[in-house]
């Protein structure tokens, strides 16, 4: 199972280990239980302070525990986790080992403080670059908090309970077997999640502070880019974000980062946030900005009033609140989302494996979807309102070589049908005839843009008729000493490097306002 460089790597990670651990397979004849039986031999091969049993103790089956000897902790996996989780596993085993996390002290004991039990069950799919934030930090509240249970499974080893339970979205959290959440979450949302004070603690650590000189409202690059210039500069730096990364977690394979040939979104988000805090950032996550107050004088305090009540003051700010999937806006979109309507193909796609689905845009988003779909599904049909597909000459003529891939032009989406429970179908019109259609499948990826996160600054700074905050060349906003960068911004060409050379701009340009300032406020800079 294990190439040798892998095994190698393995096996140096497992001297970390301080603590014997066991792994327990529950195992039957097939295939898939045959290469479980493998890997779990090749693993306890590596370290003598791993044994490996069969003991058959579990429903599920290939599945197995990795369990501190002598105790209850541990933590279990439904399938083999290789791909984007063989990660996980290998954490898994170093932190059951007692092997310390990297997480943030006040967030471990949060999650060692929340009483009741519970038992958390999450599917997830080889090839969805979110689900192993989920597993991981789950697997680490196990690890930490005995009365903390989480099993991770693979939905397309599982296909009959993933029909039965409804699941068409990874990840998807049940707890103590009711649904619990869907999508990319840590471990500290999770918990705050879980605790009922966790707003209220927030709110009060956040009004102690003092005043920034500059406060980032985004994590993602241009957010990111602009902290670290703006800590360099020696000044009081702060970021407040809902997610450290932002888009970056909902892309899978990045290869025009220039001086990297190729990388991935949640990889490059890990590096950019262990970026940011090897400076001396005030680092605020769980974050959700409400509104924007403007300094009442020259040089005075921006406040930013944030969804939990509390409120961060700063000389200068930069927003960098990105941009999100862009929504059809028709019935039934919203009533099905995670039970049919999909945005990213790459996580979900495994789970309509030998089904039909639709991709409703025809840029190059929506053509490579189509074609990623394909190898999975038993037929696609990709929809697109314009006359002509808009993605590049390349991807078209991949996209058109493909048997099971129907291409609709100037077809109108109008409808999402489903059955009450999930998709089962789609409506669309032609703009040629204005006839009306319903095709039958059973998902829907919608992949028509993007929109910019800023409806809360509506009113206050101002916005292009698309919602993208208007800077000039500078990064400056028409407000005095608010800056803006990245997606959310009319600067063209939504891209990562573009969006991390304007937030370092920004940075730049809020440090350059403040140094000509009247000479009291730079003065109080300074000092």
């Amino acid at each position: 199972m294990l190439d040798a460089n892998l095994t190698a790597q393995l096996k140096a990670y497992l001297e970390k280990l301080t603590l014997p651990i066991e792994l327990l397979a529950s195992l039957d004849d097939g295939a898939k239980s045959a290469e479980l039986a493998e890997l779990l031999g090749e693993i306890a091969a590596l370290s003598d302070k791993v044994s490996y049993a069969r003991t058959d103790d579990d429903a599920r089956r290939p599945s197995f525990l990795i369990r501190r000897v002598g105790t209850d902790i541990g933590v279990r996996f439904a399938g083999l986790p290789m791909g984007h989780e063989f990660t996980s596993l290998v954490l898994a085993l170093l932190q059951v080992g007692g092997h310390p996390s990297r997480e943030a002290q006040d967030v471990i004991e949060q999650v060692q403080g929340l009483e009741g039990d519970f038992h958390f069950e999450t599917y997830f799919s080889l090839s969805c670059q979110n689900c192993p934030d989920v597993v991981q930090a789950l697997n680490l509240m196990a690890v930490l908090n005995p009365r903390i249970r989480h099993t991770a499974i693979d939905g397309a080893l599982f296909q009959a309970e993933v029909d039965e339970r409804k699941v068409m979205a990874v990840p998807t959290v049940f707890l103590n077997g009711e649904p619990f959440a869907n999508g990319r979450m840590d471990m500290a949302q999770i918990a705050a999640k879980l605790d009922s004070n966790a707003h209220a603690k927030a709110a009060a650590k956040i009004a102690g502070k003092s005043a920034f000189d500059v406060l980032v409202v985004g994590g993602g690059p241009a957010g990111s880019a602009a902290a670290v210039y703006a800590a360099r500069k020696g000044i009081r730096t702060g970021v407040a974000a809902e997610r450290f990364g932002g888009q970056l977690h909902d892309t899978l394979g990045i290869e025009n980062f220039i001086s990297v040939e190729y990388t991935e979104g949640p990889k490059l988000a890990a590096s950019l946030e262990a970026h940011v805090k090897s400076n001396d950032v005030d680092i605020m996550g769980l974050q959700k900005a409400v509104a924007l107050v403007p300094a009442e004088t020259p040089g005075g305090l921006v406040e930013v009033k944030l969804e939990n009540g509390a409120s961060l003051k700063s000389r200068t700010v930069i927003l960098s609140t990105g941009a999100r999937w862009r929504r059809l806006g028709v019935p039934g979109e919203e009533q099905y989302m995670t039970k049919g309507v999909a945005f990213c193909p790459h996580c979900d796609g495994p789970l309509f494996k030998g089904k039909r689905v639709a991709v409703v845009g025809g840029g190059n988003s929506g053509v490579e979807a189509a074609i990623d779909l394909a190898g999975l599904v038993a037929h696609v049909t990709l929809v697109e309102f314009d006359a002509q597909l808009r993605a590049d000459e390349v991807l078209q003529r991949k996209l058109r070589s493909l048997p099971n891939v129907t291409v609709l032009t100037s077809a109108q989406t109008t409808e999402i049908t489903g059955d009450g429970e999930k998709v089962n179908g789609l409506v669309y019109k032609s703009r040629a005839d204005d006839s009306v259609h319903h095709v039958e499948l059973e998902g829907v990826f919608v992949q028509i843009g993007l929109v910019p996160n800023t409806e809360w600054l509506k009113g206050t700074v101002e916005l292009s008729k698309y919602g993208e905050i208007v800077t000039n060349a500078r990064g400056e906003t028409n407000v005095p000493g608010v800056f803006a960068a990245g997606d959310c911004t009319t600067v063209p060409y939504k891209q990562i490097v573009i969006a991390m050379g304007e937030g370092s701009k920004a940075a730049l340009s809020a440090f350059d306002y403040m140094i000509r300032l009247p000479d009291a406020e730079a003065e109080a800079i300074a000092a």
